[in-house]
């Protein structure tokens, strides 16, 4: 196709993609209460009271974990656009492989999402609340209380599509497994630099906790460059040839 049918393309994936997220959204919606126990539940478990200092925090609370949750129920419609979109200059044989991909994403994510509501948020919580924040009394409000989730939440999220992210780079050949091992050192650097950042905590343990996840996606998104790369595709057509 030409740069104007590609971006046509493009432009009518993105429509598509915005109709699935506008439908996620409503559902969330509907549900809004609800989401707002899970999110509350780790205060609850703790005692801990949730005030707001704007007439509108209310509202805006429900708005994002609505868009949150009609995000996640419309991810593997979204990716689906994001497959047809790539998917003309890939392998036949490689299209079939549409529905792993898009469980592998979003499976990615969501056990990312679970990590930190389990292991980090609480615990989070816990250390700055009832051990940096001993002798002071705590007043948590609903805009900075749902940043503080969702910068949680969302990052480990993200960061654990990390083997995604490899996936696409190896498929349009920019990296190969054995770039990836040559330069682990400098891999390792940057996983513990992000996770400095999205980590909530200042002690080294915590930071680990983060990176440590990071590291084992590493190596799996290794082994996913080494059999998608262009290089290795070829290798298995020849002897088809």
């Amino acid at each position: 196709m030409s740069l104007m049918e590609h971006l046509e393309e493009l432009r009518k994936c993105v429509l598509r993609s915005l109709g699935f997220l506008m439908g996620g959204f409503v559902v969330g919606w509907i549900f809004r209460v609800q989401l707002y126990g899970v999110i509350k539940k780790p205060l609850d478990d703790l005692h801990l009271d949730l005030y707001y200092n704007h007439p509108t925090d209310p509202i805006n609370l429900y708005l994002k974990t609505a868009l949150l949750r009609g995000a996640i129920l419309a991810s593997p419609f979204i990716l689906y656009q994001v497959w047809l979109f790539i998917s003309p200059g890939m392998y036949a044989n490689e299209k079939k492989h549409v529905f792993p991909f898009m469980g592998a994403t979003v499976g990615l994510f969501l056990t990312g999402a679970w990590f930190g509501y389990r292991y980090v948020f609480e615990n989070a919580i816990r250390v700055l609340v009832f051990g940096f924040g001993k002798g002071f009394h705590p007043i948590l409000t609903i805009d900075e209380y749902t940043g503080f989730f969702l910068a949680i939440i969302l990052g480990l999220g993200i960061c654990f599509e990390l083997p995604i992210l490899i996936f696409f780079l190896a498929l349009f050949g920019i990296v190969d497994a054995k770039f990836l091992l040559r330069h682990f050192r400098y891999a390792v650097l940057a996983i513990f630099l992000i996770a400095a950042i999205i980590c909530p905590l200042p002690d080294p343990i915590s930071m680990c906790l983060f990176a440590s996840p990071m590291l084992a996606l590493y190596f799996l998104g290794v082994g996913v460059a080494y059999f998608v790369h262009p290089d290795h595709r070829k290798r298995k057509e020849k002897p088809a040839a």
